[in-house]
């Protein structure tokens, strides 16, 4: 017999059915809300911006950050944006900002179908929170964990900030292309103007940009900028934030955009900023990545307006995508600080520091050095004479021999040390090495700061042992200073993230390594190269002030090494692969110092070189060599160390004993005890 009925259980079930899903839901509910407060309760990530550390220049203003690419936004709140750049981002990028909790649930929706249809994670839809939180505190690759962690982060970020505040900083952080990050640094390159005066035209422009940097770049692709543009604007007269007349003309203006040339936005110092690298995670001990994430501020010497002014003359001159390359450093004799630095033509095409390179030959601007050791020994006097003319000369006991040649085979005959220096010849030179010992030279070298190892060979006086822009500089520095070698100094201060000081730079502490009287007189010599006759006669109307320096030019380098008081400056002009230059490409480095010189110098008075002690002037007939008297047509004022100075009157003019009457007086001048070669240099520097 069977038996039918009709079981309760299914009835049964429903409810307990019920309960769980009630269950579920309750658990679920609990969970989410245990974790929105654990979120909440929960600190963000530090932005990359807040752990980065920072280099600032000798006034403490930021220069840029320790980064792949270095770059230092300019942050600047809603109220110094056009509120049309705002409307227009909001329109392309997230319409519903303000109504959502930072997710667009039905683009994502479309989003994820779309992507399961392709099987793989082709579209997106990122709201303007969510794209914060990507370049906030994640990378930009596509993958479901980023995806999960993006969505964290964007659920603390709307939890924690406003949605101005997030808007804020969104405008701050997004990238527009050719190194503008920020709306600030994107208005100023693309427009050369603040954010807060952007028009209808340019804000749509710029709104448009983010979406493919390089892609609706206005300077790589126009049209496609422009497409971007005129959707833009159509977007924003739907919405009713502008009428559709004003949608028209703003997609028909012609925009006024910085010439291409200026298009890159790089930081400040490029060059610098890696040399500091260097000696900031050798100074501390640390890793590149422990300098990039840890916060640090790293002070240094560099003049911001200095910097500048080096990068305004190598720009100027430099001109062209040729392979030309150039270095500028520059010193303050005073204290060794080292003020700017340009390493190169462009560094987005050439990393290399060209200013730290020790392989270029330094030709003729090494001539001082050797000229220095011949007056600091008084082996030698300004008025030592030496015959230019083709010589050959034994060294090595005579069993080696070398024969040097003048620029373009011009010898000058029975010439002086400030006409050698002044017409840069080179039989004077190796004449006056072989006098002095290439020994010695290589070893005031070292005493000045050349550190790169020197051949104690004749051809070492005519710069055939290469040295780096930064060694000529420091050397040069040694001269305008006074014969005090003051250490290079660089970093100033390191502190942490907490604003204590894990180093700080000793007081400059100089030496004396060359008698103060040898300095200034070699300083009085070298001032010649700017005066009639001079290698660096043509550049000299540029500057208006005094200053001394010395050419140099091999078959591969040009330099130009010079001071002030103020300033020791290098320039080089060459080629990487060992190419030779033209006589145009040498012409260039003497352009570049004196537009450097006189811009970076522009709100200093002019001085003259301080006067030493142990210092003589006298007047002198530049024919005899002797003093002069009365009876001399011509006569020089010339400066000596005190004791080295000539004691015998001309003869050759009709009067061989002193006449102390009227100006033409022989009595040797005693700076010290009559009219003094401080009001003589005075003359001198106004007359030129």
């Amino acid at each position: 017999m069977t038996r039918h009925s009709n079981s309760p259980l299914p009835k049964r079930r429903f409810p307990r059915i019920l309960r769980l899903l009630a269950t579920l839901i309750v658990l679920f509910l609990l969970a989410a809300g245990g974790l929105l407060g654990y979120l909440y309760q929960k600190e963000l990530p530090p932005a990359s911006d807040d752990i980065r550390s920072k280099l600032l220049d000798s006034r403490g203003n930021v220069l840029a950050t320790f980064s792949p690419d270095g770059r230092s936004r300019e942050p600047v709140d809603l109220k110094d944006i056009s509120p049309l750049v705002i409307q227009a981002t909001l329109a392309v990028e997230d319409r519903k900002f303000y109504d959502h909790s930072g997710f667009d649930l039905k683009g994502m929706g479309r989003a994820v179908l779309v992507n399961l249809e392709n099987g793989s994670r082709t579209q997106g839809a990122s709201t303007l929170t969510q794209q914060l939180a990507r370049n906030l505190y994640l990378s930009h690759e596509k993958t479901w964990t980023r995806k999960a962690k993006e969505a964290v982060y964007t659920l603390q970020l709307e939890m924690k900030y406003s949605k101005d505040e997030i808007l804020r900083m969104y405008l701050n952080e997004i990238y527009y292309g050719h190194g503008a990050y920020g709306i600030e640094a994107a208005s100023q390159m693309y427009f050369g103007k603040s954010a807060a005066d952007l028009n209808l035209a340019e804000s749509a422009m710029l709104a448009g940009i983010p979406k493919g940097p390089t892609y609706y770049s206005p300077y790589s692709h126009l049209d496609n900028a422009k497409k971007r543009q005129r959707i833009i604007l159509s977007v924003m007269a739907e919405l009713g934030e502008i009428t559709k007349s004003e949608a028209e003309q703003a997609s028909m203006e012609t925009l006024n955009l910085k010439p291409q040339g200026k298009k890159d936005t790089l930081v400040t110092a490029p060059y610098f900023r890696d040399y500091v690298r260097g000696l900031t995670t050798n100074l501390l001990h640390i890793t590149n990545d422990e300098l990039d994430q840890g916060g640090l501020n790293v002070y240094t010497t560099l003049d911001q307006d200095m910097q500048r002014a080096a990068e305004t003359a190598v720009e100027k001159e430099m001109d062209g995508d040729g392979e030309l390359e150039t270095a500028l450093v520059s010193v303050d004799p005073r204290n060794g600080y080292l003020k700017a630095m340009v390493g190169g033509k462009n560094y987005r095409t050439n990393q290399f520091n060209h200013a730290l390179s020790s392989t270029r030959q330094p030709g003729s601007s090494f001539k001082p050095i050797m000229y220095l050791t011949a007056l600091s020994t008084k082996t030698m006097t300004g008025l030592s004479v030496f015959n230019s003319q083709p010589t050959l000369f034994h060294y090595d006991n005579n069993r080696k021999t070398y024969q040097p040649r003048n620029f373009g085979d011009k010898y000058l005959g029975e010439i002086n040390m400030r006409q050698a220096i002044a017409a840069s010849d080179n039989i004077y030179a190796v004449n006056t090495i072989m006098k002095v010992g290439a020994d010695k030279v290589a070893e005031m070298a070292a005493k000045m700061g050349i550190v790169s190892p020197l051949q104690s060979v004749p051809s070492l006086a005519l710069g055939t042992s290469p040295v780096s822009p930064l060694e000529m500089a420091s050397a040069f520095a040694v001269i305008g200073g006074g014969g005090i070698q003051t250490p290079l100094t660089v970093i100033l201060k390191v502190t942490d993230a907490r604003g204590d000081t894990l180093y700080e730079a000793p007081s400059p502490q100089g030496k004396t390594v060359v008698e103060p009287a040898a300095a200034y007189v070699l300083t009085r010599l070298m001032e010649g190269v700017f005066e009639a006759g001079g290698t660096g006669n043509r550049v000299a109307p540029i500057i208006k002030r005094p200053v001394a320096g010395k050419t140099g030019t091999t078959d591969t380098d040009a330099w130009m090494v010079g001071f002030t008081p103020e300033l020791s400056t290098a320039v080089w002009v060459g080629y990487d692969k060992g190419r030779n230059i033209t006589t145009a490409d040498g012409r260039r480095a003497a352009p570049i110092f004196a537009q450097f010189t006189e811009k970076a110098l522009e709100n200093v008075p002019p001085k003259i070189f301080p006067i030493p002690d142990g210092v003589v002037s006298v007047y002198i007939n530049p024919e005899s060599g002797k003093l002069a008297t009365s009876g001399c047509p011509t006569k020089e004022l010339d400066t000596f160390i005190s004791g080295t100075e000539p004691t015998e009157y001309c003869d050759q003019h009709g009067s061989d004993s002193p006449n102390s009457e009227g100006e033409g007086s022989t009595t040797p001048i005693d700076p010290t005890k009559e009219d003094g070669s401080l009001w003589d240099d005075i003359k001198r520097w106004w007359l030129n």
